[in-house]
């Protein structure tokens, strides 16, 4: 089948569920290449036509601002100034949202769990719009109402630096431990407050360990870290312990499988030739510590180097055969792929 543009619309024939991912940062890859989300260009990870091809009906697309060319945009101590970061992430906001302009009627930009379902169920690809690092947001929350009118709904509190609200995790610190500074600051926990006050989603990958537990114990929502996996067989800094896979079952969240070889591998080198069986692997042991019901997709496309065998999003099918080989049911299947995220995202926004 071949819709108005012409591209063969490859997902309609497939046998598994549409995907939902939880995390992408292809805005940004196509800021800094001018490339069109329309086109397929062969470069990166996702676009519109390969996203079809791939089986994926949707996900999380990352609002992420880099680090400032030289010092001209840091504070004193060192930290990302507030200006600098709100008028980056104001224009990859604007770029998200021109998307839908794009191929009308067949991608929305979405802010509830009902408005994923509908476009899974009818094949319009999905949007929501996702804030990775707090550093444009300001401790009154004023430039949150502005992002939430706008349409954001989840939000990572850090990314790699310190900034006024937490501690991420350092990059490249292989092996490392996630206990790593210090927790949420005084500001960072009434941003969390703020957060749950929204029903916005708080994602927890990036975030050190003491982060983590503060955040745990202020917020009532599902815990969720959407791109990372399991400490015990990746040591990277990155990835989750057991304990705080426990944590994540108990409060009925989710842990979406990141691609990233370097948060996939035994040694954490970055080396693409790393089989999909080390991706099941991942999947394997965070079902087996909190139930399949926990687990779900969060690929970091356009953000990390992933396995070779993948490729790009376009290696989907392939991945889903390889957990089928590996056991998975159907029923488990779409959970893993989009179920799951639904029900955690359903029950944060409360919709």
């Amino acid at each position: 089948m071949e819709d108005e543009w012409g591209w063969a619309v490859a997902s309609e024939s497939l046998r598994y569920p549409a995907a939902f991912d939880g995390h992408n940062d292809t805005i940004l890859g196509l800021i800094e290449t001018g490339l069109s989300f329309f086109a397929r260009p062969d470069e990166g990870h996702i676009d519109f036509p390969r996203a079809f091809a791939g089986g994926l009906g949707g996900g999380l697309f990352a609002i992420f601002v880099p680090e400032p060319p030289g010092n001209d945009h840091l504070t004193k101590d060192g930290r990302m100034s507030i200006q600098y970061a709100q008028s980056v992430a104001l224009t990859t906001l604007g770029r998200l949202l021109q998307l839908p302009a794009g191929a009308p009627g067949r991608l929305k930009i979405v802010h509830t769990a009902a408005a994923i379902r509908r476009c899974l169920d009818e094949g319009v690809f999905a949007v929501v719009l996702h804030l990775e690092g707090a550093e444009p947001l300001d401790p009154d929350g004023y430039a949150l109402e502005a992002f939430y009118a706008a349409g954001v709904r989840s939000v990572g509190l850090t990314h790699s630096r310190p900034n006024q609200f937490a501690t991420g995790v350092p990059r490249r610190s292989f092996p490392g431990s996630p206990d790593i500074g210090p927790g949420l600051t005084d500001v960072g926990k009434a941003l969390v407050r703020q957060l749950n006050q929204r029903h916005i989603v708080i994602d927890l990958s990036h975030i050190n360990e003491r982060g983590f537990w503060d955040v745990a114990a202020i917020t009532d929502a599902p815990l969720v870290a959407s791109h990372s996996n399991a400490h015990a067989l990746c040591q990277s800094p990155r990835n989750l312990t057991d304990r705080q896979l426990g944590a994540i079952r108990e409060r009925r969240g989710i842990v979406g499988l990141n691609f990233a070889v370097s948060f996939l591998r035994e040694d954490g080198a970055r080396n693409s030739d790393t089989p999909m069986t080390r991706m099941v692997q991942h999947i394997d042991y965070m079902v087996e510590r909190m139930g399949v019901d926990c687990v779900g997709l969060g690929s970091d496309y356009d953000g990390t180097l992933i396995p070779s065998a993948i490729g790009d999003v376009t290696g989907l099918p392939e991945f889903v055969r390889t957990l089928e080989r590996a056991g998975y049911s159907a029923s488990e299947l779409r959970k893993l792929l989009q179920e799951n995220w639904l029900r955690v995202l359903r029950e944060t926004w409360t919709n």
